[in-house]
């Protein structure tokens, strides 16, 4: 058996074991209890999720998934993913069968209101385009009268385009697919004259494509897309765990902490912040209902957010995106991700 069928077999295994969830029972017992963090992801999404050469998971969605797992077990490999079609990202967390929804999902007041979640932190911001071959001489969104465009159904991208094309009288006919990988596929294969998703998707389809520089993404684009975390409604215990690891990373990345230098600053510190957030003063574990180095123990085993977004999905990446000047930079760099205080 090799390693890629090994991950399907446990995906099978997860599925199997996981029934509907018991309400009494909080999701961070259930998870210390069960022995792992159970991460609802997609198939395949370079750069957030996908296998690489060894069958093991890698991405930035998997990195935050990892994340959480130090904090409640100080290992990071205590994390099994689950990936799914789009249709049953939300039926997974519902049902139990998934602890954390981390796979490019973008907040909506729908789906935060409407589908039993709450969605917690923006781990990356984001924007829907289109990507069209080279040779078809398009330079803009507004030339695409008439045309077909691959998108994958059920998600905001098929309602996004919708309104777009409305709201322009471009009179665009969608082409709609359940699988990611057949969406992209049939684009390739010019079944469609442009594809559309989040513009850091679009540069992941890109990289894939036998000639990515036969394919131009156009400059438009035509929304805001929040890609955050979610877990089960109304389980708060739960919800300040993943939402406070994820504040760990960015405060790291912020007071110049990370993955190499983590032990040193642990020891020889003296910033009482840095000290709080290191576990070595202070007792802000006991709200959390984690150990005292929870913290650090995303550092060490994860990285800070900028290590995360570099190795995944930084200019040296397969996506290559870079994160200077956009909303994903820190705040005190002009960007949006901002840790709440730890004190």
């Amino acid at each position: 058996m090799n390693k890629f069928t090994m991950a399907l077999a446990a995906t099978t295994t997860l599925l199997a074991a996981n029934t509907y969830a018991d309400d009494n029972v909080s999701t961070l017992s259930a998870v210390k209890d069960r022995g792992y963090v159970s991460c609802v992801i997609g198939n395949s999404f370079p750069g957030f999720y996908s296998l690489n050469k060894a069958g093991e998971w890698q991405g930035m969605d998997i990195d935050m998934c990892r994340g959480v797992a130090s904090a409640v077990f100080g290992d990071a490999s205590k994390v099994k993913f689950l990936p799914v079609q789009w249709a049953q990202s939300f039926t997974s967390i519902k049902s139990g069968k998934g602890d954390i929804l981390s796979k490019g999902m973008t907040w909506t007041l729908s789906r935060d209101t409407q589908q039993g979640l709450d969605f917690l932190d923006t781990y990356f911001y984001d924007g829907q385009g289109f990507m069209v071959r080279k040779d078809l001489g398009v330079k803009s969104v507004k030339e695409l009268k008439g045309a077909t465009v691959c998108v994958l159904t059920g998600t905001s991208s098929e309602l996004n385009i919708a309104d777009y094309s409305r709201a322009n009288n471009l009179d665009i006919r969608t082409v709609v697919f359940d699988d990611s990988s057949v969406r992209n596929t049939a684009f390739f294969n010019n079944n469609c004259d442009a594809l559309t998703n989040d513009k850091s998707g679009l540069a992941a389809q890109r990289s894939a494509a036998p000639n990515p520089s036969d394919y131009v993404i156009l400059p438009e684009t035509i929304s805001k897309e929040a890609l955050s975390f979610a877990v089960k409604q109304n389980d708060s215990e739960w919800a300040n765990v993943v939402k406070w690891t994820f504040a760990a990373m960015i405060a790291a990345e912020e007071f110049g902490v990370n993955s190499q230098n983590v032990e040193k600053m642990r020891a020889d510190s003296q910033s009482p912040v840095i000290r709080r957030l290191l576990g070595v003063e202070g007792d802000l574990n006991n709200g959390l209902g984690l150990p005292q180095d929870w913290a650090y123990q995303v550092i060490k085993n994860v990285g800070n957010y900028g290590e995360v977004y570099e190795r995944n999905v930084g200019p040296n990446s397969v996506l290559g995106l870079d994160r200077e000047g956009t909303l994903n930079a820190l705040w005190t760099h002009g960007g949006l991700m901002y840790a709440k205080s730890f004190r």
